[in-house]
């Protein structure tokens, strides 16, 4: 029994007074950022309809609510009879001004051998000549009056404005439509991060400024980072409006609800690396140097706080002072 306290007393001072030549650190306060918890929402950058350019029936809509769709990508299909008919009109409209045109030119062609001959007077060549003018420039405009018909009816297309996702439809197949009418809404593909936060906050928000997320929303371990990118200057309900880029919202919903961090203001804090704290029993401890002696002191573990020169600092609540010399364990 002598012998086992006696190897035990050995064990406890070796324990406390540590290698002399050990590494230590000063504890010193730096300035952290006093994050506060707000709410943000995920919104597009803008929503903008797909119109009908023409008038006429709904005859095909591709696509649905969450679709995603590429600018120019063609999402309805607009039909309209009474083009059709107006075309039929025009083509045999065409068919009978190129029969005239032609007949024009036969006897344009006749009347200029027999002037030549001195058959005919030289008037009745500048009569047909013009009649050919006229039945040529008559066939020129029906032609492009059935072109003006058939631009029409190509434009019953409705194409996409921009890339993005389609959010609402607002037409069904076989809805009545006038020229201008939406025919779905498109959110732009860009999402941004809209938030919403107390006005006495306003002089410590500004662009450029980061924003911390829970990574576990996005499927993802560890935080998610984001950056502030256009702060509103008018205060709705007592809230400044601010939008946020942040990588990865493009999977989201509109209107999604995410909770961010954001700086309120610099505080003090006591920031280390998280090698200095060991766990034992659900205790956090760290180890002071006092002396020639080392100690376990007990302390409160706080969030992580990484920075470029502490990628692995963590805050201590309580439990250290300014000058505590720490020893890595």
């Amino acid at each position: 029994m002598r012998r086992l306290s006696l190897l035990s007393l050995i064990a406890a001072v070796s324990w406390q007074t540590g290698p002399a030549n050990a590494e230590t650190l000063t504890v010193t306060p730096r300035q952290v950022a006093d994050e506060k918890a707000v709410f943000a929402t995920v919104e597009s950058v803008s929503v903008v309809p797909a119109r009908g350019r023409i008038g006429g029936t709904i005859a095909q809509l591709s696509v649905r609510e969450g679709d995603p769709v590429k600018r120019g990508q063609p999402i309805a299909l607009i039909g309209d009879e009474k083009l059709a008919l107006q075309l039929k009109s025009l083509d045999a409209q065409i068919e009978a001004l190129q029969a005239q045109a032609n007949q024009a030119q036969i006897d344009f062609t006749r009347t200029e051998g027999l002037v030549e001959r001195g058959t005919l007077p030289r008037v009745k060549l500048d009569e047909t000549r013009t009649a050919l003018n006229v039945a040529e420039n008559s066939l020129r405009a029906k032609t492009a009056e059935r072109a003006v018909v058939n631009q029409q009816m190509s434009e019953g297309q409705v194409l996409a404005p921009d890339d993005g996702r389609v959010l609402k439809k607002l037409v069904t197949v076989g809805s009545v439509v006038l020229p201008g009418d939406p025919v779905v809404t498109v959110a732009q593909q860009n999402f941004k991060l809209r938030l919403r936060v107390p006005e006495r906050h306003a002089l410590f928000l500004k662009a450029g400024d980061k924003i911390r997320l829970d990574g576990a929303e996005f499927g993802e371990s560890g935080d998610k980072w984001g950056v502030i990118d256009l702060v509103y200057p008018q205060i709705e309900e007592g809230r400044v409006v601010a939008d946020a880029i942040v990588p990865g919202l493009g999977q989201y919903f509109v209107g999604d609800r995410l909770r961010v961090w954001i700086s309120g203001g610099q505080r003090d804090a006591f920031v280390i690396p998280a090698r200095y704290v060991t766990t034992r029993f659900g205790i956090d401890y760290v180890q002071l140097q006092q002396g020639s002696q080392q100690v376990s002191v007990p302390v409160q573990r706080g969030r992580a706080l990484p920075s470029a020169d502490l990628p692995d600092g963590l805050e201590i609540l309580s439990g250290l002072r300014a000058g505590d010399q720490l020893v890595q364990p």
